[in-house]
């Protein structure tokens, strides 16, 4: 493991500081490494997964690459009716998926009612996101969200994972711009991550919105490290030692 550097994004050239880094990020995946990236605003997004795109976007084939969010926010905002920015990645890339004529696999895992319009869930109607909302993600429903979770990797050949941060309860992330009233809880979403992880198709990580002025006590930022430790280890690293006779 080794860290990279920095992007600035300097005078507000968010475009300019994105196509920087997912060039950072094509040049990672063509060494043949797993880039986890750490934000920063949810912008980041658009950056990794054409980063992602870029590097295989060289193959004859059209690559199927599934995008797995946890967020409290579909992110799907109209980059033609506002700036670009953290609140429009997912549409940006469904753009650039639909100019490419490749599909659009996305999955926000954790959306509040609250917090998204009745636009944005039309929106992800619209675009078939596969989507579950917080109150749906509990420990009692963690089998049947394994399940889904399986039947949309299968559907992947490459999967690009990325986390906001504000999809835990401010208790647990308050270090956020928009703590979640409810959230999901850790519990629940550690194992899908290793289910993620343990997929053999995790090509690209990222992790967004910590802001560690609001943090407290540095809550945020020791999730933010626990989720990331989780990603980094060996399938079998967290499996318990066979009992000695």
């Amino acid at each position: 493991m080794y860290e990279c550097g920095d992007i600035v994004c300097e005078q507000d050239d968010l475009e300019q500081a994105q196509a920087e880094l997912a060039d950072h990020v094509a040049l990672r995946l063509n060494q043949g490494h797993l880039p986890i990236l750490l934000g920063g605003g949810h912008e980041i997004a658009f950056a990794s997964w054409s980063g992602l795109a870029k590097h295989l976007g060289a193959a004859a084939d059209k690559p199927r690459i599934g995008i797995i969010n946890f967020d409290a926010h579909f992110d799907l905002r109209d980059p033609h009716c506002q700036p670009t920015s953290s609140g429009t990645p997912f549409a940006q890339i469904a753009e650039v998926c639909a100019h490419n004529l490749w599909m659009f696999h996305y999955a926000c895992l954790g959306v509040s009612r609250m917090s998204n319009t009745p636009a944005l869930f039309a929106r992800a109607e619209a675009l078939d996101v596969c989507f579950e909302e917080d109150r749906q993600m509990t420990l009692l429903q963690l089998p049947e969200l394994h399940q889904r979770l399986k039947d949309f990797i299968n559907q992947c050949d490459h999967l690009y994972l990325t986390i906001d941060l504000d999809v835990f309860p401010a208790a647990q992330a308050p270090g956020v711009s928009a703590p979640a009233a409810r959230g999901v809880s850790l519990e629940v979403i550690e194992p899908l991550i290793i289910q993620i992880r343990d997929s053999g198709k995790l090509r690209l990580m990222d992790l967004a919105e910590l802001n560690p002025e609001l943090d407290i006590d540095a809550h945020t930022a020791r999730l933010g490290a626990r989720l990331i430790h989780q990603m980094t280890q060996s399938p079998t690293a967290n499996q318990s030692l066979p009992t000695q006779q």
